[in-house]
């Protein structure tokens, strides 16, 4: 038991902590951030009576994947943990995952063949409607459903995303996480083999390596998606939950699959609610107020927009949240955190090591040091740099949820 963990008490204050994917970034018009663009009146006014500061989510010059990302915010530090991103994703679809299940990550993608090579031309597949996602999913269930002796369940996820878990009759290796990703993450290139550093997992990359091919040929003469990507070989971690942890009683409200898996493997009641935009979320935290403690909500496009390099959507998705931002204050939460889980600069469209801004507002702060909520802004702030395992105790301290340490 750690030294946190040996504190808790109960309480009875409520945690509200928003996510806004990869919201830090660097200066894209006049010299300035989205955040530093975006007209923010409703934020800026809580940054001002609020403790801020900048977390950074591994370490320093560490690019976090979302996972890592995730897990520093939680409260777990990402640096001791690996969990590979297709755990997270079949999770976040609901798969029940078994410890002789290889679970990936799959993205549709678009390549061309030459002389015979596919050659990547879009990772994303020109970021398909879900609802092809799912015709998609379909056909290639009904023609791939046993390779060998393995059981292939294939789950679609959002737009391009999907989720394949490969289901063996034994047990498999931990050494599954060393499988490299076919994603070449470039464009103009081939997707890479797979290979891996341990003998162990060879029949595994052969099961797999058949998947793909066949897939291929099926998806052949589709307009777009006409090719898989697969990223982020693992299996199951065994992680002490957030009730065992830390004494809550934590639910999610999400949109996306893999942010539902993040919160599902550290012990969060998933919910299930309509609609996509901020405003759903927000409508879903107000109908569970009395039911929980701990509410964790994920907002997606920020990072989306990052990575597609574009500033004014990223600027206009901010702009929507801050609109939103009166409503979560509104119910009176103990304490309200608001952050990101890394940052996605629009100039690299890509996640980055870049310190992440972070909001804690409660009555016990100091207050005063911040006059919006932007990068710049935050470093002014009473919190100033920290690893982002450590955004939990603080939480937990401002909530009354632990105790005095020694005497």
């Amino acid at each position: 038991m750690g030294l946190v963990e040996g504190l808790i008490k109960k309480g009875e204050g409520k945690i509200v902590k928003v996510v806004l994917d990869g919201i830090g970034d660097l200066p894209v018009k006049e010299g300035k951030t989205p955040l530093e663009l975006a007209y923010t009146p409703n934020l800026d006014r809580l940054a001002k009576k609020s403790a801020t500061g900048l977390h950074i989510p591994v370490d320093y010059g560490i690019t976090p994947g979302s996972g890592p990302g995730h897990l520093g915010i939680f409260g777990y530090d990402p640096s001791q943990i690996t969990i590979g991103r297709g755990v997270l994703e079949a999770l976040g679809v609901g798969i029940e995952l078994r410890d002789t299940d290889v679970a990936v990550r799959g993205n549709f993608a678009t390549v061309e063949y030459h002389q015979q090579t596919p050659i990547v031309i879009d990772r994303r597949a020109g970021r398909i409607p879900t609802e092809e996602n799912q015709r998609l999913i379909a056909k290639l269930s009904e023609k791939i459903k046993n390779i060998e002796d393995v059981e292939i369940i294939l789950k679609p996820g959002m737009e391009h995303r999907f989720v394949v878990v490969f289901r063996f009759p034994e047990k498999v290796p931990e050494a599954v996480n060393l499988i490299n990703d076919t994603d070449p993450q470039v464009l103009g290139k081939a997707p890479l083999p797979l290979s891996s550093p341990t003998p162990e997992v060879k029949k595994i990359i052969g099961v797999v390596s058949k998947f793909i091919t066949q897939a291929s040929e099926i998806l052949k003469d589709e307009p777009k998606a006409n090719f898989v990507l697969l990223r982020g070989f693992s299996v199951k971690p065994n992680l002490p939950t957030l009730q065992e942890r830390f004494g809550l009683n934590p639910c999610c409200i999400a949109t996306y699959p893999m942010y539902k898996g993040l919160a599902s493997l550290v012990g969060m009641k998933i919910l299930s609610f309509k609609g996509m935009d901020i405003k759903d979320e927000i409508q879903t935290l107000k109908e569970v107020w009395e039911d929980y403690d701990y509410f964790f909500i994920h907002i997606k496009k920020t990072d989306s927009y990052g990575e597609d390099g574009n500033a004014e959507g990223k600027v206009k998705i901010i702009e929507t949240f801050d609109q939103s931002l009166p409503e979560i204050l509104n119910l009176n939460p103990t304490v309200l955190c608001i952050t990101g889980d890394h940052s996605t600069p629009c100039i690299m469209k890509g996640h980055s090591w870049h310190p992440v801004p972070t909001l804690i507002f409660s009555p016990y702060v100091l207050g005063n040091t911040s006059e919006r909520f932007t990068e710049r802004e935050c470093l002014k702030g009473e919190l100033g740099m920290f690893y982002a395992y450590k955004l939990m105790p603080l939480l937990l301290a401002h909530a009354g949820r632990l105790k005095k340490f020694g005497a």
